[in-house]
């Protein structure tokens, strides 16, 4: 097994981050990275494509969400699996801390995770800042939260 995380923290609470984390997911906004396009309601056993920039789509599988708090997908490449997870922490100052891990499994994951695991990574903290501003534009000038009026159908994530 191979993992990684990267943590950052933002002032916009984990409402509007959480929003941002499922429209982004969902397709309904750029989140400035990866291109998703969702196969059903934003719940475990959804399928989604997943489109990296400049690269070819694969598809991937939510396998947890926990409303405000989780969201995690799984890629199955052969005998590896990569489990992206987002877990949000209610920060005491009203904001929120993100932590963006990465998780490769399977057969072979020692050879191939040291690898592939920081190609894909090294993203993150872009990432992350993407998600912060795309949630913290939702709240600015009275705006509604991202994804308001969509139906997020979260139950777990």
């Amino acid at each position: 097994m191979w993992s990684t995380v990267h943590t950052a923290e933002t002032a916009v609470g984990p409402e509007q981050v959480w929003a941002a984390l499922r429209d982004v997911h969902s397709g309904l906004v750029d989140g400035g990275g990866d291109t998703f396009v969702l196969h059903g309601p934003f719940a475990v056993g959804t399928r989604l494509s997943v489109t990296p920039h400049g690269q070819d789509t694969f598809s991937s599988t939510i396998v947890e969400l926990l409303d405000t708090a989780v969201y995690a997908d799984r890629t199955d490449l052969g005998d590896v699996s990569l489990v992206f997870r987002h877990t949000l922490t209610a920060l005491d100052s009203g904001g929120t801390r993100v932590a963006h891990a990465l998780t490769i499994d399977g057969v072979g994951a020692d050879e191939v995770g040291p690898v592939l695991g920081p190609q894909i990574s090294e993203d993150f903290p872009a990432t992350l800042q993407n998600l912060f501003a795309i949630a913290a534009r939702s709240g600015a000038a009275g705006l509604p939260a991202v994804g308001t009026g969509h139906a997020a159908g979260a139950g777990g994530s």
